[in-house]
C-alpha cells in the first residue's frame, strides 16, 4: 500500500529560516489547488510536504 501524507491542524512552534527554491509551474499549481482545498497556506503545504519526504526517505 502506498504512503499517503495526511494534512491535519498546524501545530509547528519550532524557529523557521527562509530559503528559496526553484519549483516548476505546474508543481506549484498542485500546491495551490492543496492549499485551496486545505485552508492552509502555499508555505505550509510545502512545509508539510518536506517533513514527510524526509521522514520517510530511502537513500540507496
Amino acid at each position: 500500500m502506498k504512503e499517503k501524507l495526511v494534512i491535519e491542524k498546524k501545530n509547528y512552534k519550532g524557529e523557521t529560516a527562509v530559503i528559496s527554491a526553484r519549483i516548476p509551474n505546474d508543481l506549484i499549481a498542485k500546491i495551490d489547488e492543496i492549499a485551496s482545498i486545505t485552508g492552509r497556506n502555499r508555505n505550509e503545504i510545502i512545509q508539510l510536504c518536506l517533513e514527510f519526504a524526509v521522514d520517510n526517505l530511502e537513500i540507496k
